[in-house]
């Protein structure tokens, strides 16, 4: 199975750990490392390895960070450019952490990634895209 590292600033990791296991149950090979006001970039790289020895098994692993250019961002990226089977996915939402950890057993990191992205892009909507959506389909009208 596919390992996964949640990281990001303040409790974002953990929370979104914890909200993620509340809907679709605990999760395996999978381990949140927060970035909390006055830890040191160099701790959070510590615990960042000792989450991917934990987590990755031999099939890959793939970080989700909270913000693009953050420190949880370009460590993750750091690490993942020495080990050709890891991938970082950022601005990751609660909608594509859930469906992704259901998704993950038996995919490579590279396939999560791109299926990550989709899955991403469909959570992010608004109430009223929804209800065109839904006003559309109830009159068989395809697309918005």
């Amino acid at each position: 199975m596919l390992g996964v590292v949640i990281t990001g600033h303040g409790g974002f990791a953990s929370g979104l750990l914890q909200a993620v296991e509340q809907v679709i149950g605990p999760q395996m090979q999978c381990v949140a490392v927060d970035f909390p006001e006055g830890m040191c970039t160099e701790t959070l790289k510590k615990a960042l390895e000792a989450a991917c020895c934990q987590c990755d098994q031999g099939e890959g692993l793939v970080f989700l960070t909270d913000l693009l250019g953050g420190s949880p961002f370009r460590q993750a990226a750091q690490m993942a450019l020495n080990h050709p089977a890891y991938q970082v996915i950022t601005g990751t939402n609660m909608q594509m952490a859930a469906e992704m950890m259901l998704e993950r057993d038996g995919m490579t990191a590279t396939e999560f990634r791109d299926m990550a992205l989709e899955c991403g892009h469909r959570g992010l909507t608004s109430l009223w895209h929804e209800q065109q959506r839904e006003r559309q389909a109830s009159q068989g009208i395809d697309g918005i």
